[in-house]
């Protein structure tokens, strides 16, 4: 796998469990919520294997992440307090979600109104 994008320098995780910062090499630092990486996991449970496919998932305002664990040297692997653990976040991943994190979580909260769904469990 090549490194063309940018690299994490750091990945902490909360405390409280509920954000994880990455620190990129190129300077970018994003802080995402356990809930905006949960709705927007890159596993086919969430993402089908069609975008046609790709799920709006409800009910995750409180969820933890409970491990983050490395997948080589290229991802880390999130695992949340609902069960999901097949999210395998790339660093090209987490970098576009961090960069375009407004904009995709403005989009998931119009999906959820959309189908009557909340973000309350």
């Amino acid at each position: 796998m090549s490194n063309d994008g940018p690299w994490p320098t750091e990945i902490r995780l909360s405390k409280d469990k509920q954000t994880l910062k990455v620190t990129f090499d190129d300077g970018h630092s994003f802080e995402l919520t356990a809930e905006f990486l949960r709705v927007h996991s890159p596993s086919a449970e969430v993402q089908g294997h069609h975008p046609s496919e790709r799920k709006t998932v409800p009910g995750k305002k409180n969820v933890k992440i409970t491990r983050v664990e490395p997948v080589g040297n290229y991802a880390v692997r999130i695992d949340f307090d609902d069960g999901h653990d097949t999210g395998i976040y790339s660093w090209t991943t987490l970098w576009e979600l961090g960069a375009n994190k407004e904009e995709l979580w403005q989009r998931y909260l119009t999906e959820l109104e959309a189908k009557g769904l909340s973000r309350e469990g």
